[in-house]
């Protein structure tokens, strides 16, 4: 059974190959791709200005927004009990004048992405995507 699998492949010597005689059979030639059904979480990638797209820039562009500026809590802005934002030094270095952090831009840009995913799936959901 292995035997009937294998196939020759062309042997090269510098630049030219030696031509064989036998077919050369790729393997995706024995073994055809089957497609899958579309899942109920499938993810279409079409282009720049697709729905999908311009709705994860958005909410990931507002949350960075929303940190930079003072909107949302930061590592150098923590929330208290009141929701109210007051500074404080977190030790962090940054060359920002807001004092907008690399982890503040990793955590306001992955927080931009969870409510993108939402707001994609949700509308998925009910069929408005």
């Amino acid at each position: 059974m292995a035997a009937t699998a294998m196939t020759t492949l062309p042997q090269f010597s510098g630049l030219r190959p030696k031509i064989s005689a036998a077919p050369v059979r790729s393997l995706a030639a024995v073994q055809p791709m089957r497609r899958k059904g579309k899942g109920a979480l499938g993810a279409r990638c079409d282009f720049i200005g697709s729905p999908t797209n311009l709705i994860m820039v958005t909410s990931t562009s507002l949350m960075l927004f929303a940190g930079r500026f003072g909107l949302a809590p930061s590592a150098n802005k923590k929330a208290t009990a009141g929701l109210k934002l007051e500074v404080r030094d977190s030790g962090l270095q940054t060359g920002d004048p807001a004092g907008f952090t690399l982890a503040d831009t990793l955590a306001c840009g992955v927080v931009g992405h969870i409510i993108g995913v939402g707001v994609v799936l949700g509308l998925k959901n009910i069929g408005a995507l």
